[in-house]
């Protein structure tokens, strides 16, 4: 049977924690805002800065890490990430303003949208095919525990200290982390001397920061915006360009060739899709909650929370099953299960229970968790080794961008049956009303996803192997 090299587990273990660490930074904030917008005396739209700046930063990133993890050894693209993300936390921390806080989170941003794609792409590299589900769920329970707890620690030090304290907390810990690759980690990947195409990184920034932004802003400011109309316009025709760029070529920024297997581009749709379905709920039900029910920002995060740990439970035990019984039977269930937990967000009331919400949720996530991992791994493991490290980046990044565009467009479903704004509450009937329709959408394209999941097949072609 193939072994993973020697070491692997303790590489791993260390890129792990330190993604876990970035997730738990880019999240953190999130309960944390009106405390911030009162100290620096700022408004909702500058501070909503602090989470808009850095979703846009890693969706920049994302696709030049294939490029760093061809030309770099993995121990400089893992200390470069921790770097960053250690000096980003420390400014943070003793920030005196709202720029040096919003530029804390931006160098912070640049380590994150690295070290995910890094983890997932090593695992792929040094993992045997027969183990991959099994280290995915693994991976997987970081990637999904640690931005769900992040909102519930930083609403704790908030309601009680000083939301300073969640970074000086942080910061020991990503320095740790980042000492430990510097003395510890070894390099695994093999370094080919490319020269990056400039043209093709200001195309994929101009493109990808546009679309993001474009989304990011129209819940607020409104599809009929001038500012939100010319992102869009300025990011799609960047990013055309940016694909007609890497099929003329040799060695392009990201191999988008990858979609030639059937099967990578079947996960990366149901992947897609799987995203929108997990933010929106992780979105919309705290609103719901907060403008509709009246429950506290704490209250309604700890909603969230058997969800979250749920899902991160059932990630590994996902992957073993991936391992024994491949990815269709376990995405077919877990869609199955995800279409029905949708459904019963369709029909929500202003006496809708506490427990209700956290138990159609709870499964929600075990829905999602039987599927993203083991649907993920199987379009991976269908790509030749040379390709994953574009696959990962061309997955994360999709992911990232269908993110955001499912939940901007949820969002505008749901303040369209209030005038278009959350502000006025006075017509709870309407806003309750659109967040049932928004749950409908939901649920129309969790059923779209369980039909492609059929399209799976039963025994994915294996052509990746460790190196």
């Amino acid at each position: 049977m193939e072994q993973a090299p020697k070491g692997t587990m303790f590489i791993m273990a260390i890129l792990i924690i330190g993604a876990m660490l970035g997730l738990l930074n880019q999240s953190s904030l999130n309960t944390a805002l009106p405390s911030i917008m009162g100290d620096f005396q700022i408004s909702t739209s500058s501070a909503q800065w602090l989470t808009t700046a850095f979703a846009l930063v890693t969706g920049i990133v994302v696709p030049i890490t294939a490029f760093l993890i061809q030309r770099f050894t993995t121990k400089q693209v893992f200390v470069f990430a921790m770097g960053m993300l250690t000096v980003g936390t420390l400014l943070c921390a003793v920030s005196p303003n709202f720029g040096l806080l919003l530029s804390g989170r931006i160098v912070q941003a640049v380590g994150v949208g690295i070290m995910l794609p890094l983890v997932q792409t090593l695992a792929f590299i040094l993992i045997p095919v027969a183990k991959r589900g099994f280290s995915m769920g693994i991976i997987g329970l970081a990637i999904n525990f640690a931005p769900a707890i992040g909102p519930v620690l930083s609403g704790w030090l908030v309601a009680d200290h000083s939301w300073r304290l969640l970074f000086y907390i942080l910061f020991p810990c990503t320095l740790l982390i980042t000492l430990v690759g510097i003395f510890l980690l070894k390099n695994v990947t093999k370094q080919v001397k490319s020269k990056i195409d400039s043209l093709s990184v200001m195309l994929s920034s101009l493109g990808f920061s546009g679309v993001l932004y474009g989304f990011s802003i129209s819940g607020s400011k409104g599809w009929e915006s001038t500012e939100v109309l010319i992102s869009l316009a300025v990011g799609f025709l960047a990013l055309g360009l940016f694909v007609w760029r890497q099929f003329m070529l040799d060695n392009p920024l990201l191999e988008l060739r990858v979609f030639k297997s059937t099967s990578f581009t079947l996960a990366t749709v149901i992947s897609m899709i799987l995203m929108i379905i997990m933010l929106s709920a992780q979105l919309l039900l705290p609103i719901y909650m907060q403008t509709m029910l009246g429950y506290s920002a704490l209250k309604s995060g700890l909603m969230l929370l058997p969800g979250a740990i749920l899902m991160g439970a059932m990630s590994p035990i996902a992957g073993k099953l991936f391992d024994k019984f491949g990815a269709r039977f376990l995405v077919i269930t877990g869609l199955s299960l995800t279409v029905i937990s949708t459904l019963l967000f369709t029909h929500l009331t202003e006496t809708t229970s506490y427990a209700f919400l956290m138990v159609g949720y709870s499964f929600r996530m075990i829905g999602v968790s039987l599927t993203i991992m083991p649907v993920i791994t199987s379009g991976m493991n269908s790509l030749a080794p040379e390709l994953i490290r574009h696959g990962i980046p061309v997955n994360t990044t999709l992911r990232t961008v269908a993110g955001s565009i499912g939940t901007a467009l949820l969002i505008t479903i749901m303040m369209s049956y209030n005038g278009g704004s959350l502000g006025n509450t006075s017509d709870v009937h309407s806003l309750i009303h659109g967040m049932n329709v928004s749950s409908m959408v939901t649920t129309g394209a969790a059923v779209i996803a369980l039909v492609l999941a059929f399209f799976i097949k039963r025994k994915e072609p294996l052509k990746a192997k460790a190196a």
